[in-house]
């Protein structure tokens, strides 16, 4: 018994962190992010629900937050980004580049 309360009381600083983490959903449709510009404050980790409502496959890139992350088409997947400085970061979709942009605007 003792143990476990140490093992909680350890995790404690992990889990409320992973609580305060702000989640924004963005969408993929017809080869579109939804929503196309994401506001995020300053100095925050914020964590990104991606759902691909296509049926194929999407890479959600972009060079300035340093991430990728291949989502199969009606899937979704996690990616974090920040805690960031003020200013704009583009993201792509790598295989519909055309269609698929977006921005994290951090104010």
């Amino acid at each position: 018994m003792r143990n476990i309360c140490l093992i909680i009381f350890l995790l404690l600083p992990f889990l409320s962190a992973q609580a305060d983490t702000m989640v924004v959903e963005v969408r993929i449709k017809d080869h579109l992010f939804f929503p196309d510009e994401i506001r995020i404050p300053a100095d925050t980790k914020v964590k990104l629900l991606i759902k691909n409502e296509d049926v194929t496959a999407e890479e959600f890139e972009s060079y300035e937050l340093n991430r990728e992350k291949v989502i199969a088409g009606g899937s979704q997947a996690i990616v974090f980004i920040g805690p960031l400085s003020i200013g704009v970061y583009p993201f792509f979709g790598e295989f519909f580049p055309k269609t698929a942009q977006g921005k994290v605007i951090v104010e």
